[in-house]
């Protein structure tokens, strides 16, 4: 392999990707859009009064006064029909028919429906001279590295190096090769292994300027920082580049037509997508799975990048990640460079 037909290579990728505009704007903006949106949807602010409907009758006035007081709670009379078409359309949480006993409807497999049952008692339980046996007080944790959005930053950059691994190496290779670009290719000197590393090192220096202007945007807007080592914090964004750089080429390696690339890289990406602690954490899974959820790539970048950024965290805490993500990169792209067939 010589230096220089590497570099002609990565020079001609790079001018490709930089006359795309959609290429510019999925790498560039959809990250910082998508950030900015759940951003401020989640942004810090008071808590949403719970949503809930008192059937019209006898105590329905009393019931309403107790809900109104706190403030947490948003209720209005209705009647019966009306209020529980309003919880099965979801427009409510909770119905409460006064009485004796006052009688609670919703649906407990819905987390709203516990929280509004939770506060609307609590609400009429202090109504009615309730008094707690046990002093306690409350310590709201606002600072940067605990907010929702210091969770999404690290999510949404992992996603945004996976989808542009996946999609910008697998999905271009097979497109080049149902064109016949790459036919053309075999009777030139140039080997697999440079093509094939032309597109990681050309993934690599797009990665250089994406990670700088997603994590510049979120410190202007949202105060997000990187509480850790910046160089271990870089690291992990070019091992977790490089890692699904691998998949992409080897997904792309053999397959003939972008209907089929399209699938393989969503069979792939979708379960990271959902599995992978993006948007909430993996605890939210049963025990005996979330082990094996750690052992995907982007289970690991999330997990490093969220204990470097957040928690400070150096090296060793993150030594099982960066094993992860060495492995899939090292094992990924050898059986690329085995398998990749230009026609």
């Amino acid at each position: 392999m010589t230096d220089s037909s590497l570099a002609h290579l990565v020079l001609a990728r790079l001018r490709l990707y930089w006359r795309e505009p959609g290429t510019l704007f999925w790498g560039f903006g959809f990250p910082v859009l998508l950030s900015l949106a759940l951003g401020v949807a989640f942004r810090n602010r008071p808590p949403d009064p719970v949503i809930a409907a008192v059937e019209a009758g006898p105590g329905a006035e009393r019931v309403l006064a107790a809900l109104s007081a706190g403030g947490e709670v948003r209720a209005r009379e209705t009647p019966s029909d009306e209020a529980q078409r309003a919880l099965r359309s979801g427009r409510v949480a909770l119905v409460v028919r006064p009485g004796d006993p006052a009688l609670y409807l919703y649906d407990p497999t819905r987390p709203e429906g516990r929280l509004a049952r939770r506060v609307v008692d609590d609400a009429l339980q202090r109504a009615s001279g309730r008094r707690d046996a046990l002093a306690v007080s409350d310590v709201h944790v606002e600072e940067p590295g605990a907010r929702y959005i210091d969770f999404l930053v690290p999510g949404l950059l992992g996603l945004n190096l996976m989808g542009a691994g996946l999609w910008g190496l697998g999905y271009a290779i097979v497109e080049n090769r149902s064109r016949r670009l790459l036919k053309r290719l075999v009777a030139t000197p140039m080997r697999r292994g440079e093509y094939l590393l032309s597109f990681m090192v050309t993934r690599l220096v797009f990665m250089a300027v994406e990670v700088p202007v997603l994590m510049g945007f979120a410190r202007a807007a949202f105060g997000v920082t990187v509480r850790g080592s910046m160089p271990l914090f870089l690291g992990l964004c070019t091992l977790g580049a490089t890692a699904f750089s691998g998949l992409g080429l080897l997904l792309g390696s053999r397959t003939r037509n972008t209907t089929t690339i399209s699938g393989l890289i969503n069979a792939v990406s979708m379960p990271m997508f959902v599995c992978s602690g993006v948007f909430f954490s993996i605890a939210n899974f049963p025990e005996w799975l979330q082990p094996w959820l750690r052992l995907l790539p982007l289970t690991a970048l999330n997990d490093a990048l969220r204990a470097v950024m957040n928690e400070g965290a150096g090296l060793a805490a993150v030594a099982v990640p960066l094993v992860v993500l060495a492995s899939v990169a090292a094992l990924a792209f050898a059986a690329a460079l085995k398998l990749f067939r230009w026609s």
